[in-house]
């Protein structure tokens, strides 16, 4: 079988977020886990860094590509960042939904950008490189 050359990017911003909670590493890197697996992706590795004086990043490798986490307590804000391919290219909708269901921000941007050879119709406008 031929992998498909086809997946989906999302990128989220959640504000509003506890900043306890921004600069906790151990519940920040639960919740990541906890949204993969519920959304069926396969974690290779997950990494994490304390940053000081505060903030957390949280990266998972995937078996279908990668997901991340960035803090800034400060603010109460978080980058999310899900790349998923092939045939479980839906699965980054499902962590960035189940994280917002663990992490409750009060304010949400989503963005996603279909990527690869998806049908044009399924591209949301995107354009097309060298082309």
């Amino acid at each position: 079988m031929t992998a498909e050359f086809t997946g989906r990017h999302v990128l989220a911003e959640f504000g509003g977020v506890d900043s306890a909670l921004c600069d906790d590493l151990d519940r920040l890197t639960a919740a990541l886990h906890a949204a993969l697996t519920t959304a069926g992706v396969t974690i290779c590795e997950m990494v994490s860094k304390q940053f000081e004086p505060h903030g957390v990043t949280v990266l998972a490798l995937l078996a279908e590509s990668h997901a991340s986490l960035h803090t800034y307590p400060e603010t109460g804000d978080i980058f999310v960042d899900v790349f998923t391919c092939g045939t479980s290219a839906d699965s980054a909708e499902a962590v960035a939904e189940h994280l917002r269901a663990a992490l409750s921000p009060r304010q949400v941007r989503v963005s996603t950008v279909r990527r690869g050879r998806a049908p044009v119709a399924d591209r949301d406008g995107a354009g097309v490189l060298g082309g």
